[in-house]
């Protein structure tokens, strides 16, 4: 028996398998990178789409918590200041009914800011609501209340209505407080700005060729209990000016409102 020859064989055998076994590793390692290299990061997506927003601090972290708020229960001595006011009739008279004695009249180039100032002195804490929106088929300008600056999205338990008559003058205004607010739980880290465009991207909430023109930071309901509300940080991203779409600021869901509860979409 040749040793000679068979441990030449064995050699040469190894070498082989070691050749084969680098190849298999390298060609595995460059699909992974080829994989790596192939999804594209969320800004590249946007610029693909031609989606437009505003980068600025998209990525920078931020801690909040969540909330809990109680409905101010309205008295008769909440409405001495106006004999034009009431109580609504609801059980729980967390609802003021204000008549002006003095219609006000809506100018073609509505201004909230204006008509805050019109109504100081009138409605309470009317400093402390931010304009939502004009509805012009209803007759209608929707304030929602402000919590350190950041607005109760969709909140009944913190909004200001002002109605308008056939002359487009404000005539009667309904009005909810939100007071007792507390915050809960420790701080945590939330998602991102960035992070919340790209859970509406991967949703298919977001078109092509569409501009996000804000991102901000507010609260929604999260649970409605018998006397107070549970509130989560919640990003409100507004597309092309007019569509207003939410996240979940913790969890990254997207929130649908629907009437009176919030709707979580996985």
């Amino acid at each position: 028996m040749d040793w000679s020859r068979i441990k030449t064989i064995f050699i040469i055998s190894f070498l082989l398998l070691d050749i084969y076994l680098v190849f298999q590793f390298m060609n595995t390692r460059s699909e992974a990178n080829y994989e790596v290299i192939e999804e594209a990061s969320i800004e590249e997506k946007l610029k693909n789409d031609d989606i437009k927003y505003n980068n600025e601090a998209s990525q920078q972290l931020e801690k909040e918590r969540y909330i809990s708020v109680k409905p101010k229960v309205f008295t008769q001595a909440d409405l001495s200041a106006n004999q034009a006011l009431k109580i609504s009739n609801n059980i729980d008279g967390t609802t003021i009914i204000g008549q002006l004695e003095e219609p006000i009249k809506i100018g073609a180039e509505f201004n909230p800011d204006e008509l805050i100032l019109a109504v100081k002195g009138i409605v309470q804490s009317g400093e402390k609501y931010r304009f939502w929106k004009k509805d012009d088929l209803e007759g209608t300008i929707t304030f929602y209340q402000l919590y350190e600056g950041k607005m109760l999205y969709n909140n009944l338990n913190g909004k200001l209505t002002f109605y308008l008559n056939d002359k487009n003058e404000v005539v009667s205004y309904e009005q909810t407080y939100s007071e007792e607010i507390e915050k809960l739980s420790n701080e945590q880290e939330i998602l991102t700005k960035l992070g919340a465009i790209e859970t509406l991207y991967k949703k298919g909430l977001l078109k092509p060729k569409s501009e996000i023109t804000k991102v901000e930071l507010g609260y929604s309901t999260l649970v409605q209990l018998a006397a107070s509300q549970v509130l989560a940080p919640t990003w409100r991203v507004v597309v092309n000016g007019e569509e207003n779409l939410f996240v979940h600021a913790f969890e990254g869901q997207v929130i649908q409102f629907n009437q009176d509860e919030n709707n979580i979409t996985e």
